[in-house]
This record gives structure tokens, C-alpha cells and sequence, in this order.
């Protein structure tokens, strides 16, 4: 841990380093040799929570987010920066401490290819709800920029987690109407206080994306996934076909469904971990199986805000509490600004989860809501509501969220304007 916290430290540094230099570099004076778009928010937060098991608490958090991108067409890189600290008022204190989110992307950019490099790193309490940060009540609903979705599938709390992902995309022109795809990923799960279940997973894809007509498009994709559980000999391995048919409505909607089989193999005896995530799992393996993968969406881009609902069906690492997991994700989410002045963001979750050696179901959901006025040109007040809620069929581990919780949250901001930097 200590080397986690240097690393925190360190970002932070950095972070200040880089807001000291900006405002110069944009008037023309010395600093950084760099050139782009840079926003950020800086807020402060209370916030209480009702309904938890561990007992009601308040808190107060200093945070902030930055999303910055360097506007190159054959080198875009950009940067979505989410964080702050957290304190308790009154209640437990399990919410207390530092919590980060920093989403790297890098594309390289040519005639007929283009390669995407995207890096994800969370550091949290618990696990992942509202917001870029994760941390609900923040303030930054509907606020920095999106990243691949965690793998934490089952809610908890009191539980302090690192987790980061890594992808890499190629796609490359073959003719006016196809498009070969290549893709691989990597995902890290710790549980530093040992009471999960640490996970390394790593998938390979390749396809074709072929283009139908001007609207509709059809891609076709093999990808195979592994993944481990370092200091046990548990392997989980899937192989899956999937058909994804695309269809741009208008120049703001467009869908997105494909299916596909999916083949699921358990190996060197795994089966249930344990509730405290670090000892051998012990109940027997299910048989390998075949079941069916698949995934939807609708995007609708607004002139001032965005709407979008996803739905995605197969299988992931355990969530940090069984190995291998057959998991359900449906979301949505809407942004939208009235007026230059009134910001209104929604979102919502529901994860259902079904470890693959047992037959408990695991149904968790969350849905937020905050509305953000701007007061002057660059103070904001906002205030957030938010409602997690998770049921079992089983034991859950004792970290586990149960039953409803309630966050209430309000707070002020400093937001300036768009920064353009240029060298």
C-alpha cells in the first residue's frame, strides 16, 4: 500500500503542477510545451447517507475533475481525471480517504488504419456507482468523461479496491464497404485489505465490420478470454461468435444489438471463493457449458446534451466474490443543459450476477439524479440524490451491500470556462 499511496501522491503533484502552468500557457507566457483543450471543476460537497448496515453517516468531500484533449487528427490524445478526499462528519468512517479515476486515451491515426490505446486506474472505498469518480453525492454526475465499465458487478461498501484496465484497438480498411477489427484488453482487480477475491483477465478478439449501405452495418467477431486468481490455481476461460448489427437512424441516434454463443470452461478445480476472498475455494465446479452472449444500445446526441441506454448479457471474472460470474448489465444515463445555466444529469444501473459453480443470483441497482445552476461566471451550486439498492438468493460476503441505501448530497463548485492552450 505504501507504494499505492506514493503513487497518489505523486498524481496529485502532478495535478497541481499542471493547473499552476496552465493559465500562463494560455496567455502566452512560459509553461508547459503543450497545445489542446483543458476543462476543469473543483467542488466541495456534504453529503449523508441513510439506510446503510454498517449506520447513517455524513461526510464532506473535496474533489475535483479535469478532461483534457490535444485536438491532433493523427495523434488524439486525451486525458479524463476524477478525484478528490473524503472525511466523515458523523457515523463510520469506511468512506474516508483519497479516491481517484484517471482514463488515458492515445489514437494513431492514417490513410486506411488507426490504432486506439486506452488505459483506465481507479482507486475507491467501495465499489464504483454514479459519476466518472464513482463516489455518489461528489457532485460530478454527469460530469468528466466515460471509460470501460468496471467489473465490479456486486455492490459493496468498506472495501477498498484498485482496479485497472487496459485495451488496445486496431481497425483497418480494406475497401470502401469492410473493415478488419482487432482488439485486446486487459483488466487488474485488488482488494488491498484482503477481503475480496484479486482477478486478472485479459481478452483477444478479431472481426470484420461490414458496411451494408449508407445506415446499417454489420460486424462479425470471435474474441477468447482468460482469467486467473493469483495464489490459486483457478483458470476461467471463454470462447465467443458475435453478430453485432449497427444502425445510424440520424445523424443523432443511432442502435446497436448483437448475439451470439458462448463457450465457458472452468478449470483446475475452481469454485466458490470464500467470504473473505483469500482462502482456497472449495465447492465443487459446474459442468462446462455453452450459453449465449449478446448486447444493445441506443446513443442519442442532443444539441446541448446526450442520452444513451446499454444492455449487455455473458460472463466476467467473479466480481471479487466467486470464479467466473454469468452477469446481466443493463444502464442508462441522460445529460442535458437548459438555458447555459441549468445542468440536469441522470443515471442508472441494474446488475444482475449468478456465480458460475453455485446458484445464487445477485440483483444490485442504483439510479442518481443532480441538478447543477450556475451562480456568476464561474460558481455553480448543485444538489444530487442517489439510491443503491442489492437482494441475494445467498450469502453474500460481509462487505456486501444489503437492502437500500440513500445518498443525499449538495455542494458548490468553481467551473471555468474552456481553456485552449496553445504553444
Amino acid at each position: 500500500m505504501k507504494t499505492t499511496f506514493k503513487l497518489l501522491a505523486f498524481l496529485l503533484t502532478v495535478s497541481a503542477a499542471v493547473a499552476a502552468q496552465v493559465v500562463p500557457e494560455a496567455t502566452g507566457g512560459r509553461g508547459l510545451p503543450i497545445r489542446g483543450t483543458l476543462h476543469y471543476d473543483l467542488r466541495y460537497s456534504q453529503s449523508a447517507e441513510f439506510g446503510n448496515a454498517l449506520g447513517n453517516s455524513q461526510s464532506a468531500t473535496v474533489s475535483g475533475d479535469a478532461d483534457y484533449s490535444n485536438g491532433k487528427a493523427k495523434l488524439p490524445f486525451s486525458l479524463s481525471y476524477g478525484g478528490g478526499y473524503g472525511w466523515a462528519l458523523t457515523g463510520p468512517s469506511y468512506s474516508t480517504g483519497f479516491f481517484q479515476h484517471v482514463a488515458l486515451t492515445q489514437g494513431f491515426v492514417r490513410h486506411k488504419w488507426n490504432v486506439t490505446l486506452t488505459d483506465s486506474i481507479s482507486f475507491l472505498p467501495q465499489s464504483p456507482t454514479t459519476g466518472f469518480s464513482g463516489v455518489a453525492g461528489t457532485g460530478d454526475l454527469g460530469g468528466s468523461g466515460s471509460t470501460t465499465p468496471s467489473g465490479q458487478t456486486i455492490l459493496t461498501v468498506n472495501t477498498r479496491t484498485i482496479e485497472n484496465s487496459a485495451n488496445g484497438t486496431f481497425q483497418r480498411t480494406l475497401n470502401s464497404s469492410t473493415t478488419l477489427n482487432a482488439s485486446g484488453s486487459s483488466n487488474l482487480l485488488r482488494y488491498p485489505d484482503g477481503n475480496g477475491l484479486d482477478s486478472d483477465s485479459w481478452d483477444l478478439s478479431g472481426g470484420f465490420t461490414r458496411r451494408l449501405n449508407k445506415r446499417n452495418s454489420l460486424t462479425s467477431q470471435y474474441s477468447f478470454s482468460q482469467n486467473t486468481y493469483p495464489g490459486f490455481s483457478e483458470t476461467f476461460k471463454s470462447n465467443t461468435l458475435l453478430v453485432t448489427y449497427q444502425r445510424q437512424w440520424t445523424r443523432r441516434l443511432t442502435t446497436n444489438a448483437g448475439a451470439g454463443p458462448e463457450w465457458v470452461n472452468l478449470a483446475n478445480g475452481a469454485g466458490a471463493a470464500s467470504s473473505t476472498g483469500n482462502e482456497p475455494p472449495t465447492t465443487p465446479v459446474s459442468p462446462n457449458s455453452i450459453g449465449v452472449s449478446g448486447n444493445a444500445g441506443v446513443t442519442y446526441n442532443m444539441r446541448f446534451g446526450t442520452a444513451g441506454l446499454n444492455y449487455s448479457h455473458g460472463t466476467n471474472s467473479g466480481a471479487g466474490f466467486s470464479v467466473g460470474a454469468k452477469n446481466d448489465t443493463a444502464s442508462a444515463s441522460y445529460s442535458r443543459e437548459f438555458n447555459r445555466s441549468l445542468t440536469v444529469g441522470v443515471t442508472g444501473s441494474y446488475m444482475r450476477t449468478v456465480g458460475l459453480e453455485t446458484s445464487g443470483v445477485t440483483n444490485g441497482k442504483f439510479g442518481g439524479v443532480q441538478a447543477s445552476r450556475r451562480m456568476g461566471r464561474y460558481f455553480s451550486a448543485f444538489a444530487s440524490y442517489t439510491a443503491i439498492e442489492q437482494s441475494s438468493s445467498s450469502a453474500l460476503n460481509p462487505n456486501a451491500l444489503r437492502g437500500l441505501t440513500q445518498v443525499f448530497g449538495f455542494g458548490i463548485g468553481y467551473s471555468p470556462r474552456e481553456t485552449h492552450l496553445r504553444h
